[in-house]
């Protein structure tokens, strides 16, 4: 692995120093397929560099915000998104014929499972059937979708090479896995470090240069497989570790008197040899929650099984059913039936302060109430009005004094910073599960506390 230098580039193709002169003197047209959390933000930085800037993605509802300057992601200033609209710096188009006069094209696309948690690449073999139908020699082709070993090479550029075109001649392919960390305030497109995996040395430095015009720290890998297996080892390590301490409170729920975020805290004083993660309802967001299945697939067909891996996976995903089964139980201690009891979610988001609401645990956390027979179910979030779970969507109700009078049981699944726990254990007539610790400062109404990892003697 090296950090891209610009001044070391030795390119042998003519159509690679073409290429190369379109992107330094910035006439190279930027295309990015896929326009949500990676694909915008990465949009915006292009344009805001004065490059112009083409978004496709299929859903004529970003399309119109786009084209109108309003900005629909989170961590993005609204003025900056206007701003390289008005200029025309920014156009988005749902027809792929934009490709042909694009020089740097980013694939940005989704990558669930399918419910057997098979690796899902329809999204990627759709953007490549797609360009590949408007494929241009010399365009750079840069896949940031997260993915397994082998995806670009055997997957991706089969679709893009049936325009007649060679991958490594012809136009250049690299992956550059995205590194988005919603509601990160410190960390963002253009100061996150990346890494760059071509298929060759050419396709490397075209894609390390492109992305280098709004990227402070490039770093360039020997193939695509580094890059793909590397970004998965990033969401698995998480995982991993995330699965370590849920272990370790549900333990702590057994031996009574040891509080696991007590020891959490005291662990985190040591400044070398380890990292503190958190316990909590579950993992979400598009990565975590997907990201070990893929490699474990994977490895299942060079005969290995990932059991450490599948095994955190399979940690992390029990978690909501762990939080249902102590909220049933609390219930029933109260003499109400389930089918009667009036239950609120706090935070419907998969983490605090932001409004992503992808694979949050509190979506398996009502689903699972409604199965075990829940019917009256209601959430606050004050970043999302309005939840869909099932395909019902449900609104946010208000935390008012009467509004929480109303509820057997309260559910902290997202510890978002605007919530005034005092404020709510003061009106709540019942218990307050609290799966984040976010209570911890509350002493006056302890009373009225089921703390996840801590069950006092």
């Amino acid at each position: 692995m090296k950090l891209f230098d610009a001044s070391q580039i030795h390119l042998q193709t003519q159509t690679a120093k073409q290429t190369v002169e379109k992107i330094i003197s910035k006439k190279a047209k930027i295309g990015i397929v896929g326009l949500g959390y990676v694909g915008l933000p990465l949009a915006l930085e292009f344009a805001k560099k004065d490059f112009d800037t083409v978004g496709i993605d299929l859903s004529t509802t970003k399309i119109n915000l786009l084209n109108q300057g309003k900005n629909y992601i989170e961590d993005l200033d609204d003025n900056e998104i206007k701003a390289v609209v008005q200029n025309k710096k920014l156009t988005a188009f749902t027809d792929f014929s934009v490709v042909k006069d694009l020089d740097v094209i980013y694939i940005c696309v989704p990558t669930p499972f399918t419910p057997t948690k098979d690796p899902d690449l329809s999204y990627i073999i759709s953007a490549g059937t797609s360009i590949g139908k408007f494929l241009q020699k010399g365009q750079v082709i840069i896949l940031k979708s997260t993915t397994f070993p082998g995806t670009t090479e055997d997957y991706l550029i089969p679709e893009l090479e049936k325009s007649g075109l060679k991958a490594g001649t012809d136009f250049f392919v690299a992956f550059s896995p995205e590194r988005v960390d919603p509601g990160n305030k410190q960390y963002n497109t253009k100061n996150t470090p990346i890494i760059v995996g071509g298929i060759n040395e050419e396709s490397s430095c075209l894609a390390a240069l492109a992305n280098a015009q709004v990227i402070d720290q490039v770093y360039m890998v020997s193939n695509p497989k580094v890059a793909e297996l590397e970004k998965l080892l990033e969401n698995i390590f998480r995982s991993v570790n995330i699965a370590l301490v849920n272990e370790l409170a549900l333990l702590c729920e057994r031996m009574y008197g040891i509080n696991v975020w007590e020891v959490l805290d005291a662990a985190g004083t040591k400044p070398f040899g380890f990292m503190k993660f958190l316990p909590g309802p579950g993992v979400g967001g598009h990565c975590i929650p997907i990201d070990p299945y893929y490699l474990s697939w994977l490895a299942r067909s060079y005969d290995f099984e990932t059991r450490f891996i599948t095994l955190a996976a399979n940690v992390n995903e029990s978690m909501p059913y762990y939080v249902v089964d102590k909220a049933i139980r609390e219930i029933a201690r109260q003499g109400i039936k389930l089918s009667d009891a009036r239950i609120l979610i706090l935070g419907a988001s998969f983490k605090k302060n932001v409004r992503d609401l992808r694979h949050s645990p509190s979506e398996y956390i009502i689903r699972i109430l409604k199965k075990a027979g829940a019917v009256h179910i209601d959430y606050n979030d004050p970043h999302a009005p309005e939840y869909e779970v099932d395909n019902v969507i449900m609104h946010s109700v208000p935390l008012s004094e009467e509004q929480l009078k109303q509820y057997n049981m309260v559910i902290l699944v997202t510890d978002h910073d605007d919530y005034d726990y005092e404020y709510i254990l003061k009106h709540i007539k019942c218990s307050l599960l609290d799966t984040r610790n976010g209570t911890k400062n509350i002493t006056q109404y302890c009373e009225k506390v089921i703390l996840l990892g801590y069950v006092q003697e």
